[in-house]
Parts: C-alpha cells; sequence; structure tokens
C-alpha cells in the first residue's frame, strides 16, 4: 500500500517565514485515507519548522533523521540540512527514500531532497509535493501583485492549490518559524 500526495508550501515575507500544508493522505492515487495528517510540525526546540511530502513513513524517517542533524550541529540549520542531504544521498538504506522537504528558522529556508540537493528558493517562496506548483504559482504571484503577509500568501496558495490538485485538500496547517 503506497500513501501518498500532498502539498507544502515555504514563504518568506518582511522578516517572517511560514511553512503551510494540507492534510490529506492518499492511497495508490485512487482513496483518500485520511484528511486531517499534519504534515508541517515545529522541532529543535520549537525554532525550527519543517514541512514534508513523499511517502509518510519515508517523510517521518527523514524528519527524525533531520532533528538528529539539528541537535548535532547546535540548531545550524544550512548545516544540519546540507548533512542530512549528505546522508540521505549516501547511505544505501536511506536513498531508497521517497520524500522532500521544507525547512525553515527566522533566517533561513531550504528545500532538501534526496538525491543531495540542499536549494534555497528564489523569490521567497518555495512548494513541494503533488500540488507544489500549483501552490508555488499562486504563491508568486501573490507575493508580486499584493500586500498579503507571508502567512496570508501560504494560505491563499494553498486554497487554490487545493482547488485544482486532487491529491491536496483544503485542511491547512500553517507554522510561523
Amino acid at each position: 500500500m503506497k500513501l501518498e500526495g500532498t502539498t507544502i508550501i515555504g514563504v518568506r515575507r518582511n522578516g517572517q517565514t511560514v511553512i503551510a500544508g494540507d492534510g490529506q493522505v492518499t492511497q495508490n492515487q485512487q482513496v483518500i485515507m485520511k484528511g486531517n495528517a499534519k504534515k508541517v510540525r515545529r522541532v529543535y526546540n520549537d525554532n525550527v519548522v519543517l514541512g514534508f511530502a513523499g511517502s509518510v513513513a519515508d517523510a517521518f524517517t527523514l524528519s527524525e533523521r533531520f532533528e538528529e542533524m539539528l541537535n548535532k550541529y547546535s540548531g545550524n540549520l544550512m548545516r544540519a540540512a546540507v548533512e542530512l542531504a549528505m546522508l540521505w544521498r549516501g547511505d544505501r538504506a536511506l536513498r531508497q527514500l521517497e520524500a522532500l522537504m521544507i525547512v525553515a528558522d527566522k533566517n533561513d529556508m531550504f528545500i532538501v531532497s534526496g538525491s543531495g540537493d540542499v536549494i534555497e528558493p528564489e523569490h521567497g517562496v518555495c512548494a513541494i509535493g503533488s500540488g507544489g506548483n500549483y501552490a508555488l504559482a499562486a504563491g508568486r504571484a501573490l507575493l508580486e501583485n499584493t500586500d498579503m503577509t507571508a502567512e496570508q500568501v501560504a494560505r491563499e496558495a494553498m486554497r487554490i492549490a487545493s482547488d485544482i490538485c486532487i491529491f491536496t485538500n483544503s485542511n491547512i496547517v500553517v507554522e510561523v518559524a
């Protein structure tokens, strides 16, 4: 049984960073198994926010490893993200995991992938998951054409993505970094 499908967006504006995600878990691209899963959470003494997309078990494994890296490197987000990406890419078991993460603190935001990528987004917005491209396009348009706060942009971009992507619902969780 393969469980997947979600949308996660990270938005930075005027010194505020937020990560938002929907709550849908989809089985085999056919059945909605759950509508209120929490795929955005706070770690490292509530100073770091992460959102994950992909296989649920894989994402939990990676988020636990990321938290270990944060502890090892005293909360240095970039160092923890790079070390996780290196571990993820180099470890035979971890390399098989299918997930992506957006991680953020008050100063930085990155997408971390299993192929060893640690990407700092342009334009103050990034998104991952099945509805990621919809949320990204909406987020960029809202940042460029409105005075909305980072949280408002994230919520509205997620609402738009949930209207378009069948693997994304409107049960949105938002955490401010």
